[in-house]
């Protein structure tokens, strides 16, 4: 069963495990190389390869036609697609003999395309799940295989429903890798018009719009925080990052304002956000008490949505 891996993250390495242990003969795995933001939170997929003495690639716009040609020697019968970040081509998914698999964020034909687990949460979803289906030129739209629903938590971060959902992932890979090398994995035909696909995310996005409702803002400000880019705002020239907050729903004033400072409370639409961790530019990260102290904020001062640079 000579397979052909695309991964990247803890779901990347997870998976590969789990091929390794349903008897698939890797015969490369193609990822980059780990952005610093990650280092922490995820395994290296990297380690995982040299732990199991699989040789690791990453593609370039200059060696693109080599590791074509590398795959087509290969000639794999698999072709598994784990939190790859690039869309694999028709080319490559032809290679596969025996089938070209991916593992995807959501309860698909809901939240196709990128960063499902952000899109849930700045929409506010109480349910999401993880997927696993054939892959074909259109992205998340082949038939699928097998999915796992997952709960989200009011608490829940990008950060905290990302394990709920790899865990449910790494039980999907147990129970599905070994019947599809037997051919025995279901087939159910995707009906791509139930659902909406998301385009990707850039750090540009979590820049807070205070005329929204609170709890709207606090949704963004779960969905990007770290590792991700983060959710910010600006007071004059300052860019003020919130990495965590919480809802004060009767709290009233104009949007964008501080109506208090202990701790550091910002009007919204409706209701206010209370500051509970923060971090002015590259500084140290404060607590919603310390920040108006440190930088001496005070009430009635407002914070502004700033125009981005493309």
């Amino acid at each position: 069963m000579k397979t052909i891996v695309f991964g990247y993250s803890e779901f990347a390495c997870v998976g590969v495990e789990a091929l390794v242990a349903a008897g698939y003969d890797i015969q490369a795995v193609y990822t980059y190389p780990e952005a610093p933001e990650d280092i922490g939170y995820y395994r290296s997929l990297a380690k995982i390869c040299i732990d199991h003495d699989i040789p690791a690639y990453f593609i370039t716009k200059e060696n693109e036609a080599a590791e074509f040609a590398r795959m087509q020697a290969i000639a794999p019968d698999f072709i598994f697609s784990l939190y790859y970040r690039s869309l694999i081509g028709n080319n490559i998914l032809n290679l596969a003999k025996k089938g070209a698999y991916n593992i995807h964020g959501s309860m698909l034909p809901h939240y196709r395309g990128r960063a499902p687990v952000n899109w849930v949460l700045v929409n506010g979803e109480t349910k999401t799940g993880v997927t696993l289906h054939h892959m074909v030129a259109k992205a998340d739209a082949g038939d699928i295989v097998a999915q796992l629903p997952v709960e989200i938590a009011y608490e829940d971060t990008a950060y905290t429903l990302q394990r709920k959902l790899l865990k449910a992932a790494t039980e999907i890979f147990k129970t599905q890798f070994p019947l599809i090398a037997q051919g025995k994995a279901a087939r159910i035909k995707q009906d791509i018009s139930q659902g909406k696909y998301y385009g990707r995310r850039t750090p540009a996005d979590g820049q807070i719009d205070w005329t929204k409702p609170a709890e709207t803002v606090r949704n963004l400000i779960r969905a990007v925080t770290a590792p991700y880019p983060g959710a910010f705002t600006f007071l004059d020239e300052r860019k003020l990052m919130i990495w965590e907050a919480s809802v004060d729903a009767t709290a009233k004033g104009t949007p964008g304002t501080i109506i208090s400072t202990m701790p550091l409370t910002i009007a919204c639409g409706q209701g206010a956000i209370i500051v509970r961790s923060g971090q002015i530019g590259k500084d140290l990260v404060l607590s919603g008490k310390q920040l108006p102290i440190q930088y001496g904020l005070k009430v009635g001062e407002n914070f502004i949505r700033k125009e981005m640079a493309a």
